[in-house]
């Protein structure tokens, strides 16, 4: 299997932690801290459950590179309470705790630090194959990355002919699959040409191409086209080829629009498409590119409309297929940074600019993560970069005596930090990360050369920052502002995109929202009205808030949580009731509930067009007390009535305009100027 990653830090000695588990049944009683999330991890962790109180830790916040089938059971361990799961969290201690053998693990997450007491630690990694053995039998590999596969065929042979890996060399560790690896080599080496599982699979998504080739041709082909995939072992590409769409749409047809919310990530296979950005001509992209990236990885609008051109095929791969890919191959990972950051500037700060001469600068910026209210920058400090939002949002502070009050919130998509550059002065307010962020810091050298590349670009930044003193100062003359921004932070609304507003001085508590609710979604409400804070008579109650980036997408095993074009977050059908995201969603939100049967009451239709039934009470709550022998519960969220074309049931079924739905902007404005 190669040499096992070490966790590598103070405080590891070998009794406490161990790199391998021979028999689960062996220990009992013990408090056990598993690191790892994959296969491995999960499968150990689920058995030491049977006897042991054990916590998973994840260093990410989803099982990205796990089988199906073990996501879902650790997910269901999880939602049960047999294990305890800690995301985004990384071991950086080991200290000892009490009575021995007890000790305390130390961790970093996205929360700050916390400490998690162990009998003993199993961290599985994962392992760096022993490549240079591999190599020295003549074995390609794609690169020099050492965490990268052989080159392998999809019969498993290797660039030595005869010679076929098979397991955990391959990208494969468990025991099954590696059996079943090594069943069908012995097949081909017998001769006996054995069809894969999965290529009746391909050959049906391959049929809209009307091309004579095989299967294997088709994915070989795929994968020299597209550079993306290239250093792709061929068994992952044709798992991830098998989680994707083949389109082949006619010309002049929208692939998505500008400002859509959708996250799939699209690949060029053959023709070309046209990339709309602004009002100059079309941008064309040929076969081999992809587009798509900047909303997969910030969770964005769609910052373009793309058209199909001629012959035009692309490859949809889903949001979840492709961080899993991210998560394992570090050459892709880095191709679609880099693409990423290159199409930031340009459409940013350059768009008339080519990439090829953009280039330079783009290989010197500097990728940054901050953590929920860590300073990006402080007021006073010398302006020596800009920042480019790539996740997540920023609150801007200003002193004001012994008060630090926030002047503006800024989403992803937007920078901060020019002023400074600008006018060559220091920072006028601090920058704070409001919730996980991640931003593209261009230094002052390389911001002073995109103004000298681009004439335009200083005269309309000017403007920016004009734009930016006027709100400032407006903000200044007015210390409930700040107070109004504080509140909209406190509530976590800076990673919203749409929140459900009551206004108090205007709501009758008739309820009309929230019954108007559970009768358009078969008697469940999706709010509680008498829930959430109030600052300045505007109520923010329990809704969903439909995150940039949503936390309830996170480990949903079917992918059944997705994002409409409108932005509006749902949960389809497919929803297995595993709980993961009620469990994720840090605003209490999402609800476990049975599917009702209510029926459709005559007078409900006749007065309100078929907006309440007669399947919920005076609370909105649903009267379907019992269920179906095979019911399960299922999540159950706001989906903002996205089929409803009058827009949400709880806005229209308002008697007196106090509900009201909108952006974190549109709510500071609407507060602001109530209070103005």
């Amino acid at each position: 299997q190669g040499n096992l990653r070490k966790l590598g830090i103070e405080g590891e000695v070998p009794d406490f932690v161990e790199y391998q588990l021979d028999d689960p049944l062996a220990i009992l009683d013990e408090e056990i801290v598993v690191v790892g999330a994959g296969d491995a991890a999960i499968e150990n962790a689920v058995a030491l459950s049977v006897q042991n109180h054990v916590t998973i830790i994840n260093r990410k916040d989803e099982f990205a590179r796990a089988k199906d089938g073990n996501v879902a059971l650790i997910n269901e361990a999880i939602e049960s309470g047999s294990i305890d799961c800690l995301y985004n969290a990384v071991p950086i201690e080991i200290s000892p705790a009490g009575p021995a053998p007890t000790r305390n693990v130390k961790l970093t997450t996205s929360d700050g630090e916390t400490s998690v007491p162990a009998h003993r630690v199993i961290a599985r990694l994962g392992a760096i194959p022993q490549r240079s053995l591999v190599e020295s039998f003549g074995v390609e590999f794609p690169n020099r990355d050492p965490t990268s596969l052989p080159l392998l065929s999809t019969r498993y042979e290797s660039s030595v002919e005869g010679l076929y890996v098979i397991g955990a060399l391959a990208g494969y560790p468990l025991i099954k699959q590696a059996m079943n690896q090594g069943y069908e080599a012995v097949e081909y080496i017998l001769g006996r040409d054995i069809q894969p599982a999965d290529h009746e699979l391909l050959a049906k998504k391959f049929e809209v191409l009307e091309v004579e080739q095989t299967v294997d041709e088709v994915l070989a082909a795929m994968q020299e086209q597209i550079p993306l995939f290239k250093e792709v072992n061929a068994l992952m590409f044709r798992e991830i080829i098998l989680d994707s769409v083949v389109h082949a749409p006619q010309p002049g047809s929208v692939i998505f629009a500008k400002n859509d919310y959708t996250n799939s990530f699209y690949s060029i296979f053959a023709g070309e498409v046209k990339v709309e950005v602004g009002e100059g001509p079309p941008i064309i992209s040929g076969a081999g590119n992809f587009f798509g990236e900047l909303s997969l990885l910030s969770g964005r609008r769609r910052s373009a409309t793309i058209l199909a051109g001629q012959d035009c095929v692309l490859v949809e791969t889903p949001r979840k297929t492709m961080n899993k890919l991210l998560s394992s191959v570090a050459s892709a990972k880095k191709v679609l940074d880099e693409a990423f950051i290159l199409r930031t500037i340009q459409a940013r700060f350059a768009p008339e600019t080519t990439l090829s001469d953009l280039q330079p600068i783009a290989s010197s910026v500097v990728m940054k993560e901050f953590q929920a209210g860590e300073i990006i920058f402080n007021e006073g400090d010398e302006a020596d970069a800009l920042h480019l939002i790539r996740s997540g949002s920023v609150s801007v502070l200003k002193k004001y005596g012994s008060r630090e009050l926030p002047m503006a919130y800024v989403s992803a998509g937007n920078y901060v930090g020019e002023m400074g550059l600008l006018g060559g002065y220091k920072r006028s307010a601090t920058v704070r990360a409001t919730v996980k962020t991640q931003t593209i810091s261009l230094d002052a050298e390389n911001f002073n050369h995109l103004l000298e590349m681009n004439a335009g670009l200083k005269e309309s930044l000017a403007d920016v920052v004009k734009g930016r003193l006027q709100e400032n100062l407006s903000n200044q003359s007015s210390e409930e502002a700040g107070d109004v921004l504080e509140f909209l932070l406190q509530q976590g609304l800076g990673e919203a995109t749409d929140v459900l507003l009551i206004d108090k001085a205007l709501c009758v508590n008739c309820d009309n929202c929230e019954v108007a609710c559970a009768e358009t979604h078969d008697g469940t409400s999706r709010l509680n009205r008498q829930g959430g804070a109030i600052f300045a008579e505007v109520h923010v109650p329990t809704s969903c808030r439909h995150c940039e980036d949503p936390h309830c997408m996170t480990d949903c095993p079917p992918d059944a949580i997705q994002r409409a074009p409108g932005g509006e977050v749902f949960i389809g059908d497919n929803c297995i009731g595993c709980g993961n995201c009620e469990r994720n969603c840090p605003y209490d939100v999402i609800q476990m509930a049975y599917p009702s049967t209510t029926k459709k009451n005559f007078w409900s239709d006749l007065l309100f067009g078929g907006l309440f039934t007669s399947g919920a009470n005076s609370r909105g709550k649903s009267l379907a007390a019992t269920k179906a022998p095979d019911q399960i519960k299922q999540a159950v969220k706001c989906d903002m009535c996205k089929d409803l074309a009058g827009g949400p049931a709880c806005v229209r079924a308002c008697p007196t305009g106090a509900a009201n739905r909108l952006s974190p902007e549109q709510f500071v404005n609407l507060v602001t100027d109530k209070r103005s």
